[in-house]
């Protein structure tokens, strides 16, 4: 058969399993799955794996599974499956079954039974600290439990006890038996279920037992026919584990094939479910969905376009070895699909009034929607003659190669007219509060006259008539350092990132709600509507590229 040429170690390796003949049986066809727990919404870092998966599924034409490793009740919940299932589809992403792990729960439990009977587990009534405390190091073997030698009829009347209920929480354990010696601790007969009277969100009080992930995991691959099992660099020291689940349970060939690769690590980020749901108890965050939260529903939130991280994921592209990525990458993957996609508008979020003394009426000018995309549209915007700029585009003493508007200087105003500042008026405390300007009617934009006034600078501006006011809502990462020191993260929280300035803004972005424009020399902005009377702009990515290509 003819292989798609690969581009990544596990494109290699899925062709060489190709090559060998080991899926003619089930005409080489390769299945995947993305395997989340429903503990929390899917952050920045599910992206890589969601990319890596649905990327060979497209490749070769495969499967892939959606399946919710669902086996820590106390932690799960609808909530969770549902985010999940809406930041898959948002990304574009299209699975082929919807799984849950809950779903095997009679089949794990039946081939528990069956390590039982084959010797392969046994039910250990240490507790947990006594368990670790017994696991050993790196450096020393483990010690064997004291119970490890029960008979098959024992363990499966105390097992079959557990899962009747006969037990407390923490009273007895189902472990693996292996190998205490052995150099990875996780083949250290480790626990594969443990009793937990907590409802589960799907089940309900069918169970007071729950399989272990290491255990779970595996035997939902080998159920539903998964080819490789794609994961991040953490449970390579687990794949012998998971080998060993597998054929213990007595699997026909081929089984599921585990490579791992590298996880997605970000500056200035927090890339744990643990600690982002830390935030949302703790009410650092509005919720799950606050735009300086790096999950998925916090970046839609934001404004972030979905095809701008699955860029940025391309880019970061598929690695064996740990690092950690710029942020400056990831906001220039947003900067240039929204330099595409948004429209442009004007606003100005530290307003001085500019009067032009010799305009009289109102008028509506040609504003160019996306001078990128090619199709040359454009929407009116009205002007009267009086508008609002940005006080740092006028100067009482401009520095030099200014180009901006100062006394006696010409600037032209974005679609409109080149103008010229005649004098300012200033405020008892020496402000600028007014600038007093002439325009020049041959100058406007669009116009064939040739005319001899010249501008080096343009400048966005807000007609003060028919501008509306404006809450601009800007954000610093909620990491203040870049490094990944050992300190703990609270330590490192930025409690200064989001702040609220006052402006204008023109008509057709303060009513817009949910979409995204570029701010004209300020920023990629998403519209958030009106509240108290003010148009709502919530930033994106600002325009200034930091990133060392």
């Amino acid at each position: 058969m003819e292989l798609p040429e690969a581009t990544n170690f596990i494109e290699q390796y899925i062709n060489e399993d190709l090559a060998s003949g080991k899926y003619e049986g089930r005409g080489n066809q390769i299945v995947v799955r993305f395997p989340p727990e429903p503990n929390g919404y899917l952050h920045i870092g599910h992206v890589k794996a969601l990319c890596i998966n649905f990327g060979v599924k497209e490749k070769y034409n495969g499967k892939i599974n959606l399946r919710m490793d669902d086996t820590n009740p106390a932690k799960e919940d609808y909530e969770y499956v549902n985010s999940i299932i809406d930041a898959v589809k948002w990304l574009g992403f299209e699975y082929d079954n919807l799984f849950f792990a809950s779903d095997y729960y009679d089949k794990l439990y039946e081939i528990a039974e069956k390590y039982i009977m084959d010797g392969n587990a046994y039910v250990c009534d240490l507790t947990a600290e006594e368990i670790t405390a017994t696991r050993g190091t790196l450096t020393e073997a483990g010690k064997e439990s004291p119970y490890r030698n029960r008979s098959v009829e024992e363990n499966l009347k105390l097992f079959r006890e557990m899962r009747d209920g006969v037990y407390p929480d923490g009273a007895k354990v189902l472990r693996a038996k292996i190998d205490m010696s052995s150099p990875n601790i996780n083949m250290r007969d480790p626990v594969i279920y443990r009793i937990a009277h907590v409802p589960h969100y799907r089940q309900g009080d069918k169970w007071c037992i729950y399989p272990m992930y290491d255990f779970a995991h595996p035997v939902s691959d080998a159920l539903e026919g998964i080819t490789h099992s794609l994961c991040s660099l953490e449970f390579e020291n687990h794949r012998p584990l998971y080998d060993w689940v597998i054929e213990k349970a007595g699997f026909a060939q081929p089984v599921p094939r585990q490579i791992e690769f590298a996880r997605l690590n970000i500056t200035n980020t927090l890339m744990s479910k643990r600690y982002l749901k830390k935030l949302v108890d703790e009410g650092f965050v509005s919720g799950w969905d606050d735009p300086r939260m790096p999950t998925l529903m916090g970046l839609k939130n934001r404004g972030v376009p979905p095809m701008a991280l699955r860029k940025f994921c391309a880019d970061v592209g598929v690695a064996k070895n740990y690092g950690v990525v710029n942020i400056a990458q990831l906001e220039e993957c947003v900067r240039d699909e929204l330099n595409t996609t948004a429209e442009r508008a004007m606003a100005v979020t530290d307003p001085v009034k500019l009067t032009i003394t010799n305009y009289e009426g109102e008028e509506e000018l040609d504003f160019e929607k996306n001078p990128t995309d090619g199709s040359g549209a454009t929407r009116p915007v009205k002007f009267t003659g009086s508008v609002y700029i940005e006080k740092s585009d006028f100067a009482l003493e401009p520095p030099p190669k200014f180009k901006r508007l100062f006394k006696g200087g010409y600037v032209r105003l974005k679609a409109a007219y080149i103008v010229r500042c005649d004098d300012v008026v200033l405020d008892e405390k020496g402000e600028v509060k007014e600038i007093l300007c002439t325009y020049f009617p041959e100058t406007r934009s669009g116009s064939e006259v040739k005319s001899e006034v010249k501008a080096k600078g343009v400048i966005q501006w807000v007609d003060a008539k028919y501008g509306k006011d404006a809450e601009f809502v800007t954000y610093k990462p909620l990491l203040k350092d870049e490094e990944y020191p050992d300190q703990d993260y609270a330590e490192r929280l930025n409690c200064d990132s989001i702040r609220i300035t006052e402006g204008k803004v023109e008509p057709y972005a303060a009513e817009s709600s949910d979409k995204s424009f570029q701010l004209m020399r300020t920023g990629y902005y998403k519209a958030c509507g009106c509240a108290s009377g003010k148009a709502r702009l919530s930033e994106i990515v600002s325009l200034k590229d930091n990133f060392n290509k």
